[in-house]
């Protein structure tokens, strides 16, 4: 549905670890030189050495208050956007709130919203819809993903393709300006709820039941099957996505897509026949963030002046679980 909400991105943040090069992990790994580059679309990436979910998260929130006019005491509700976490127990979004530097003054409520790769996307459907000018002025989404733990280093393809990264993003109530929310989507296709998956860790396995199992409590995906679910939906998607709006996927100025793989982002330009000037990526130099790659890549896109005031966006992703998700938004 078209809801046109008067809401602004008013500031964005970000936090990255150390740099780990491809040349340094195919070293490690004992992978060929390039390897990295070749398959998985990755020059470099970033991996945490003493860094948690809740620091990295704590640190981009400061990052875009301080890149803002607001406080902390302005913000209304902070809500955390990932798949990965520091505790099962309590919610990452309060754990997140404790590491900022004053988090225990201000009793902003705090919630999670988990969609794995899209959390963003849907975090900021939801909090388009909640920002009133009442009871919600301005809302913080924080995306702090840790992917690089939940590899397992005799995958290659995904030992080489994911990073770490924590993106903020600041969202206000703005009736007087031009920017606003235009639509948000998203629909999961079952069939495909397999296809990527970590087993072990909650109660299906239990750590109880289960004793750690490198094939078990890590990342696993069937790429094949993946790329082949969304080459079927995908562009059924989007054409449903835009059917009730005035605009067409040519009108959209600026394009932030899930930085899923080499393989799938070719996929995805292939599907649209788009020119690459308008389709922003930074796989090469950061890999696959999950939930944070979408909020990071917006943030260097404004910083790098290619997403500007009155541009119009579209976010588009997949997930797993296996869902596709947009959000089209006017800067």
């Amino acid at each position: 549905m078209n809801i046109n909400r008067p809401i602004k991105i008013v500031s964005t943040g970000f936090y990255l670890p150390k740099a780990i090069s491809s040349e340094e992990l195919e070293r490690k790994h004992k992978l060929p030189k390039g390897w990295s580059e070749r398959y998985s679309g990755v020059k470099n990436r970033h991996h945490v050495t003493f860094e948690s979910n809740g620091y990295m998260g704590a640190r981009a929130i400061e990052s875009a208050l301080d890149n803002s006019k607001l406080n902390l005491s302005d913000i209304d509700l902070i809500i955390s956007a990932g798949a990965t976490f520091d505790y099962p127990l309590p919610n990452q979004s309060s754990v997140t709130k404790s590491e900022l530097k004053d988090g225990l003054k201000f009793n902003i409520p705090t919630i999670d919203i988990d969609t794995t790769c899209l959390s963003f996307v849907t975090s900021l459907e939801i909090a388009s819809k909640m920002i009133d000018n009442h009871q919600y002025k301005n809302i913080i989404i924080v995306a702090s993903e840790i992917g690089s733990k939940g590899i397992n280093p005799n995958n290659s393809e995904t030992l080489t393709l994911f990073g770490d990264a924590a993106a903020a993003i600041i969202l206000s109530y703005d009736e007087n300006g031009d920017s606003s929310f235009i639509k948000g989507a998203m629909k999961t296709y079952s069939e495909g709820v397999y296809h990527t998956v970590i087993k072990g860790g909650g109660n299906k396995y239990f750590f109880k039941d289960y004793s750690y199992d490198q094939e078990l409590h890590s990342f696993a995906m069937n790429g094949k099957k993946l790329l082949k679910l969304a080459k079927k939906e995908l562009k059924l998607f989007t054409n449903e996505f835009f059917e009730d709006l005035e605009y067409t996927m040519e009108d959209v100025d600026v394009i932030i897509p899930h930085q899923t793989s080499k393989i799938g982002m070719s996929l995805f330009k292939k599907t649209y026949n788009l020119k690459d000037d308008k389709v922003m990526s930074n796989l090469s130099e950061h890999g696959n963030c999950i939930a944070a790659s979408i909020p990071l890549l917006i943030h260097q896109s404004i910083e790098n002046k290619k997403i500007k005031r009155g541009d119009l966006c579209l976010l588009l992703g997949t997930s797993a679980g296996f869902s596709i998700g947009a959000s089209l938004f006017r800067y």
